[in-house]
């Protein structure tokens, strides 16, 4: 069945943030004494807020200043700033859905400043342009309401609804908007996604050949 609509994550599903992320915070922690490595980061937070980021830290220790969050930030976003790559297979993969008439939204738990640096680069922010939704304006996933406002927005049901996600936190939002949801796990392979409802996909081009684009 041809969807209305095919909502993205953001970070690791259009582009690839997470190592330029996870290498910026981990040193940031370890500066305010809580030595940790760019992994553990990614294992232990990946699909989070970086407010919850901090929040966990703090109980494991790292002393936070009252600015944290907003220095923390700063810091990402100068890196991001510097360049990000797009994920392969990911703008074929939006032109066929475009093509096909599909319409298309990103619903992320990053804040829009983050996407607009991150996306900007790879003319992604202008493709989006409004259908980009942040968890900053609405409750975050894995609860549905960030992906039941970008619903609401496109007028599409969520019966006829993809979202295409790599954290757990994506899959069981989608899971209790009651759309359809595709994991991207081109790392770590389908196992990663065993145990959720899901349609486990390694390359974008299963996507497209999925929902016959």
């Amino acid at each position: 069945m041809i969807p209305d609509l095919v909502i993205f994550d953001c970070d690791g599903v259009l582009v690839d943030t997470e190592p330029v992320t996870d290498r910026i915070i981990a040193a940031n922690l370890t500066r305010h004494g809580l030595p940790i490595q760019p992994q553990e980061i990614h294992t232990l937070f990946a699909g989070g807020t970086l407010k919850l980021v901090g929040e966990e830290a703090a109980r494991r220790g790292a002393v936070l200043p009252p600015d944290w969050l907003e220095a923390a930030y700063e810091e990402v976003y100068a890196g991001l700033r510097a360049g990000v790559d797009v994920v392969p297979g990911v703008l074929n993969l939006i032109d066929r859905l475009e093509t096909a008439g599909i319409a298309t939204a990103i619903a992320s738990n990053g804040p829009m400043q983050k996407m607009q640096i991150s996306l900007a680069a790879s003319g992604l922010l202008q493709r989006f342009d409004v259908r980009i939704h942040s968890a900053y304006d609405h409750a975050p996933k894995p609860a549905p309401d960030l992906l039941l406002h970008a619903m609401k927005v496109a007028g599409a049901d969520p019966a006829r609804t993809w979202m295409v996600d790599d954290m757990p936190a994506g899959w069981r939002a989608a899971q209790a908007a009651g759309c359809g949801c595709f994991a991207y796990v081109a790392e770590g392979g389908p196992a990663r996604a065993a145990e959720y409802a899901v349609t486990p996909v390694t390359d974008m081009a299963q996507i497209a050949v999925a929902l016959g684009v």
